[in-house]
């Protein structure tokens, strides 16, 4: 059930993703540069689990919020997610050459057009919440916007990309890790359970509830990540790996141990699933993905 339905939103996104980053210019826009567009389904349109919009989709589900809408503003984040990726990926920040297996977007185009891609995709992911085509309450957009925002920006992903880079110099503290973590990786799957409740127009409690369970499965997933980067090769990932450890950053798996990692990772899925509880069987794929998130292999 859970291995369909992840496949099954994925395609879609997919679907909508070619959609909506066509050639054909939206109302006020003048015209879309070939170049630029080409280079923005490159980053957009190679493949991925498509998580983070799954989790729009499927905490949309929970509250019996508007599926269509939901696939929008899931679309929306994966376009935030891919542009974090495309000037990650820079040579002034991780200057990595493959990602998701392909070469990434400044090696098959250039780096100006990487920036300006990046730069698209992030004001495009606004321009889909916004859009009359994403039916839902203005409140509920407005609502999204900000979350998004705060999510992605000073003091969420944006942040925690900047306390990476300085991490390279001045390695952190356990504490300094989570931290990081918690904004570079954590925020916008955090966005991503949250996304549900804002748009059913949910009780504070139920935001509050599917909030915190973005956080732990935020912890679990960066945690399986540096797993996988100790112990994966490359091929399998699509990526480099064993770059923190080449750069000095710390880890929590460095720091304290694969055992210790695993174990964690069991602890935070069961706190997963016992944040989600009191919606019962309604809620039996988003723990499902708390386990996906802790066991995947790449």
């Amino acid at each position: 059930m859970f291995d369909h339905r992840l496949i099954t939103v994925a395609t879609r996104i997919q679907s909508l993703l070619e959609e909506v980053l066509s050639l054909t210019p939206l109302e006020d826009e003048i015209t879309r540069p070939e170049r630029l567009l080409l280079a923005m389904r490159h980053a957009v349109l190679n493949g991925g689990k498509r998580l983070r919009p799954f989790l729009v989709v499927e905490s949309a589900r929970l509250f019996d919020a508007d599926e269509e809408a939901a696939l929008r503003v899931g679309a929306a984040l994966e376009c935030l997610h891919c542009y974090s990726l495309v000037h990650d990926d820079l040579p002034a920040m991780d200057n990595d050459d493959l990602r998701r297996g392909q070469p990434t977007v400044h090696v098959a185009y250039d780096e100006a057009t990487a920036i300006l891609a990046g730069d698209s995709l992030l004001t495009f992911a606004f321009d889909m919440i916004a859009a009359p085509e994403t039916r839902l309450q203005e409140t509920a957009k407005l609502a999204l916007v900000l979350a998004l925002a705060r999510a992605a920006g000073l003091g969420g992903m944006a942040g925690g990309q900047m306390l990476d880079l300085e991490a390279e110099k001045n390695p952190p503290d356990e504490t300094g890790i989570v931290t990081l973590q918690a904004m570079k990786t954590g925020a916008l799957l955090r966005f991503a359970c949250e996304a549900g409740p804002i748009m059913a127009g949910a009780p504070a409690a139920d935001r509050a509830r599917m909030r915190q369970f973005g956080e732990i499965i935020g912890r679990a997933f960066q945690l399986a990540d540096d797993l996988l980067d100790l112990t994966a090769d490359s091929a399998t990932l699509g990526k480099a790996t064993g770059k923190d450890a080449g750069r000095g950053k710390g880890t929590l798996p460095a720091l304290k141990g694969q055992d210790w990692a695993e174990s964690e990772l069991d602890r935070l899925v069961d706190q997963a699933v016992a944040v989600l509880a009191p919606y019962g069987d309604k809620a039996s794929i988003l723990a499902e993905t708390a386990r996906f998130i802790a066991n995947r292999t790449h």
